[in-house]
């Protein structure tokens, strides 16, 4: 279901980009719009009011999806910050683990005078960047916020992306260091001992309570900048929200809507047997849970939930803050939006609290587009597509060139036509690989493999790949074909 936007909401009609239609190329140039503004959001779930989550409130977002194309079926590359963060920004796929991006930084230094090579394509800001564009990005875009190393994540020496950005921000506030706000929870508490730290918070107080505030503030301020700036000069403005990453806290009025929501009962909750990608949920188990287990308590799994909602409608809010600038400075008919989600997350299916897995749960994240001449606003697509698209189809939208190499594919078409096909979604995760098509997900261990039918009796539930080993052998080859492009 796709809820209408509220009325404050909207003003957001952003005029021409394109014309799908068969204008020429004159005329296209001539409307295609300059600016683009990225949102980031960590460990977002595609369970929004938009992708049919009735309790969800999301009235923003759902906005956005309602004049762009929300895409439902969106895999990521990898069940973890950096390394999916690496794919967005690069358009390629790349190493499994969150440092991804500091060793291609490392490799990047080799270079003379700080060129790119053709051996050595830019990244997504980078690229845009050299082709006129002023970047800023505030908050987590890479995997630190701010995009630095170090101790306390505030290393200017340490950069996870050289000659990407004229500004790279992450305001701290309170939390002293971007380290602190990563995992912050209201007025300045930084965790020091997970095991000391709630795993969930109400705190009443404002949107400047959390870091997502503050990071919100300062991408206002950023956009206010860029678009009254004499020099024309067209922006990219990526803007990295924190929630709903652990600790799952919000200032309490965002918890008001939950208190007697409804929440729907968790489907195929039962740890899974033999080989798979399950894992003992560690990074939510280490928090303070007042000795409590979501798998065995169902009143606490209820708690948890609601906790990770309440944090969703509070960054839903900090969306709607930076649409409404847009509209606000007048720069909204010049401006592409893309929302994205860096990865899925488990609240208790398949008995897993987390990402870090190759289920469906964890691979499977929101992406919306907007742009102003999109046909047929507000209907989805269910087409299969992968993160690594995004960098191809911003470069097509802006008329600039896409780099080589690159593993992604272009999403325009699905911009013109929600209803035709998409192509295969590739993942991995430690030694683990994945692939996703309309009707399969196959996992190949090193020696076993899983494979799940998403057209089955209980869809996705049941590894059956001892039933099909045809679709097996066949899915193995593509997987591996993928992945030595």
């Amino acid at each position: 279901m796709i809820r209408k936007i509220p009325a404050a909401m909207t003003l957001l009609i952003l005029v021409a980009l394109v014309s799908f239609a068969g204008a020429d190329d004159s005329q296209s140039s001539n409307r295609s719009p300059k600016n683009v503004l990225l949102i980031c959001i960590d460990d977002l779930r595609p369970e929004l009011n938009c992708f049919g989550v009735d309790y969800i409130l999301s009235p923003n977002i759902d906005g956005l999806a309602e004049r762009g194309r929300a895409f439902t079926r969106h895999y990521v590359q990898a069940p973890t910050c950096g390394a999916s963060r690496y794919t967005l920004l690069t358009g390629c796929y790349g190493p499994a683990g969150n440092g991804a991006l500091f060793a291609r930084a490392k490799k990047q230094g080799e270079f003379a005078d700080g060129q790119w090579t053709d051996a050595f394509p830019p990244s997504l800001p980078a690229h845009f960047r050299q082709n006129g564009y002023k970047t800023v990005s505030v908050g987590k875009i890479s995997h630190h916020p701010g995009g630095r190393g170090g101790p306390d994540w505030d290393d200017d020496s340490q950069l996870e992306m050289p000659l990407s950005w004229d500004l790279h921000l992450m305001p701290s506030g309170l939390w002293q260091h971007p380290r602190g706000a990563m995992h912050g929870l209201a007025d300045g508490e930084i965790r020091i001992k997970a095991g000391e730290m709630d795993v969930y918070q109400s705190f009443d107080g404002p949107d400047e309570s959390f870091p997502d505030g503050l990071i919100t503030n300062e991408a206002l301020a950023q956009m206010q900048r860029l678009a009254s700036s004499s020099d024309e000069q067209p922006f990219f403005l990526a803007v990295g929200l924190i929630r709903p990453h652990l600790p799952f806290g919000a200032p309490s009025r965002y918890m008001e809507h939950y208190a007697d929501a409804e929440v729907p009962v968790v489907n195929n909750a039962d740890r899974p047997e033999g080989r798979t990608t399950w894992h003992r949920s560690g990074e939510f188990m280490k928090y303070n849970r007042w000795n409590r287990n979501p798998n065995q308590d169902e009143e606490f799994s209820t708690l948890v939930r609601k906790h990770y909602a309440a944090c969703v409608t509070y960054v839903d809010a900090q969306v709607g803050r930076l649409l409404e600038k847009l509209e606000e400075l007048e720069v909204a008919d010049n401006t592409i939006v893309v929302l994205w989600g860096d990865h899925g997350w488990h609240l208790g299916e398949r008995a897993i609290w987390g990402k870090h897995s190759l289920f469906e749960e964890s691979l499977r994240s929101p992406l919306i587009i907007y742009h102003p001449a999109i046909e047929s606003a507000g209907l989805q697509t269910d087409s299969v597509v992968e993160t690594i698209d995004v960098f191809p189809t911003l470069c097509e939208l802006t008329g600039l060139p896409i780099p080589d190499p690159s593993d992604g594919t272009s999403l325009v078409p699905l911009l013109r036509d929600p209803s035709i096909g998409g192509h295969t979604a590739v993942s991995y995760h430690g030694n683990a690989r994945s692939i996703r098509t309309d009707r399969y997900r196959l996992v190949a261990h090193k020696e076993e493999f899983e494979l799940y039918d998403f057209e089955s009796a209980l869809p996705g539930a049941e590894n059956v790949a001892a039933e099909y080993p045809d679709v097996v052998n066949e899915l193995s080859n593509l997987l591996d074909s993928r992945l030595e492009r």
